[in-house]
């Protein structure tokens, strides 16, 4: 059973991940200490981003659709806000997936704490603003 999404917000979610994205890793924002501390060149032609782009538009997708449904089983469970559930979940799923995997890894291979640091917050700051989108505009028939 998938519990009830407004996938308009899985779409616009989608969409807001690649707006935080684009301002955070802008080379005036943290690109150019991200490209630095990361080992990746800046240098490159749009042609060279189109694979990166395409997937990272599909698991953002994924991201928001995942989040939508968890939001709403959460909201169903504790009642209350759909705002708080998706902003809450939003949080947890972060805290508990992105950031501790995130962490585990990169302590294995040895990047830079302000490395992992830049990235664990980046997707903290993609998964609020979707879990914003996800919980201002619920899902008919749940509120």
């Amino acid at each position: 059973m998938i519990p009830e999404i407004n996938y308009w917000t899985v779409i616009l979610a989608t969409l807001s991940s690649m707006v935080v994205g684009s301002v955070w890793y802008a080379p005036k924002v943290f690109g150019t200490r991200w490209a630095k501390l990361a080992n990746v060149s800046m240098v490159g032609t749009g042609k060279d981003a189109v694979v990166p782009i395409a997937v990272t538009v599909l698991v953002s997708f994924v991201t928001a659709w995942v989040l939508a449904g968890a939001a709403t089983i959460a909201w169903h469970f504790y009642e209350g806000s759909y705002f708080a559930s998706a902003l809450v979940t939003a949080i947890l799923l972060w805290a508990g997936f992105t950031a501790a995997r995130l962490i585990t890894h990169d302590a294995f291979e040895g990047r830079p704490s302000g490395l992992t640091v830049m990235n664990i917050a980046h997707e903290l700051v993609t998964i609020v603003v979707m879990a914003i989108i996800i919980g201002v505009w619920p899902p008919a028939g749940t509120v």
